[in-house]
């Protein structure tokens, strides 16, 4: 037996651990794209000023990026499969950074003119960034173990809450100092410079130059889909329309969605109206702003990491998936709720404080994204992965114009809260009752 243990000792020591450099790499590519999404959140005020854009009209301009993000998710996910991750990746990653430059400079048009010109750019923003998070889906799939699966997930997704910690007062100081066309200009070069980076580092488990056998062996053990991206398992070039339905007619998926696009609402509104809540509820300045917004953002990124670890805990002690993946949900939805307490406060301090533990709450229970690494059918990861962000992401178009006009029609946001809020209560109810056991979908064969 000792003998046996020196041995896997010794396989465990030779193992090179490349899967963690790839989740890095993912982590700083998505923050960069939540990043260039939520420079509007930043610029809104000054923006809006400057070209004459009502809260109404601001929440409009707030879903260009969700229609394209959305109505892209499945023809991504497709990309995704038929050509395979890293190319299809770093495409979107380079396009998306150079639109997100050239909203800079709208102003060389005026009025309208300009409102139109940065829709449209934002829109195909929103169309570009389509392929990240079900391309993330799948080289988690593919690189990690079961085991390591919700902690790899948690690790990119939680770059949502480090981008708002990061770049909110860098974006911040850059408005105050240079104007809101500079924080466009400034993502937008960011992203090109990472297409470059991440193109020396990204690729799949049996074509990285620096992975050795025995951590292939190690993952594809312990359940990773080393083989996802290689020709032979890829769909043909004609979208498998049999194989969609067993997709969306599934109850346990039907749930996963559903929680998702609850669980997004509360992303959203962090990530465009809460930098706003702040400026025009609570009166401050637009530098402080920058910085406030931080604070709960890295509660966010922590919640985000520990949700993951939870999971992962959880599942080496309960072997459930559905345990595993259903507590940290719960708990963090029910965390996330405190939010509507800054109704009842005047402090600034206890604002940030509640939309913390908010904020906290949320990342630990933002594990959809391991569900769906967890129960994605290797023959259309892509597009099981694109249609579960299509139904996240859908609150992006909803929710941003729904609290604009919230705001509009009350002058405040006590009712804007209470509407995330209960959102957190339909994502509980979602995973709990409708989602039942979590488990790999096995696609049924044509007959």
């Amino acid at each position: 037996m000792s003998q046996v243990n020196n041995l896997e000792d010794v396989a465990q020591a030779k193992k090179t651990n490349v899967r963690w450099h790839i989740v890095i790499i993912l982590f700083v590519i998505t923050a960069v794209s939540v990043g260039d999404r939520s420079t509007l959140a930043i610029a809104g005020k000054d923006m809006s000023a400057a070209l004459g854009i009502n809260p109404g009209q601001m929440g409009w301009v707030f879903s260009a990026f969700a229609w394209a993000y959305c109505l892209a998710q499945i023809p991504g996910g497709w990309l995704l499969d038929r050509f395979g991750s890293k190319k299809v990746y770093l495409c979107g990653l380079c396009m998306w950074s150079v639109f997100t430059l050239l909203q800079g400079c709208v102003e060389i048009f005026h009025g309208f003119g300009a409102i139109i010109c940065f829709t449209i750019l934002l829109f195909l923003v929103g169309l570009f960034e389509a392929p990240v998070m079900p391309g993330n889906s799948r080289f988690v799939a593919a690189w990690f173990p079961s085991k390591e699966r919700a902690t790899a997930a948690a690790i990119f997704n939680s770059a949502q809450y480090f981008a708002t910690a990061i770049f909110a007062p860098i974006m911040g100081w850059l408005t105050l100092n240079y104007g809101w066309q500079s924080i466009f200009i400034f993502m937008g070069t960011l992203g090109v410079i990472i297409t470059f980076v991440a193109a020396r580092i990204v690729h799949n488990p049996l074509n990285h130059p620096h992975v050795n056998s025995e951590e292939i062996e190690y993952i594809r053990n312990g359940g990773a889909l080393v083989d996802m991206d290689q020709r032979k398992v890829r769909t043909g070039p004609a979208f498998n329309f049999a194989a969609f339905k067993q997709l969306i007619t599934n109850r346990m998926l039907l749930g996963v969605y559903l929680g998702q696009y609850c669980i997004n609402v509360l992303t959203f509104f962090f990530i465009t109206w809460f930098p706003l809540y702040l400026a025009m509820e609570k009166g401050l300045d637009i530098k402080t702003v920058g910085f406030i917004a931080a604070i709960p953002a890295i509660c966010g990124f922590v919640g985000g990491l520990l949700g993951g670890l939870i999971s992962d805990r959880i599942l080496r002690i309960s072997q459930s998936l559905s345990v595993a993946r259903k507590t940290p949900i719960v708990l963090g939805m029910l965390l996330s709720m405190v939010m509507v307490f800054c109704n009842y406060v005047d402090s600034i301090y206890l604002v940030v404080f509640f939309m913390s533990l908010a904020f906290l709450g949320k990342g630990i229970g933002a594990l959809g994204w391991a569900v769906m690494s967890d129960t994605a059918p290797k023959e259309m990861a892509g597009v099981a992965g694109g249609f579960f962000n299509l139904c996240g992401n859908v609150a992006g178009i909803i929710s941003p114009v729904v609290i604009g006009y919230i705001v509009k029609a009350t002058g405040h946001f006590e009712w804007a809260l209470v509407f995330v809020a209960v959102h957190a209560l339909v994502a509980i109810f979602s995973f709990v009752v409708i989602v039942g056991p979590i488990k790999r979908i096995e696609l049924k064969k044509a007959q």
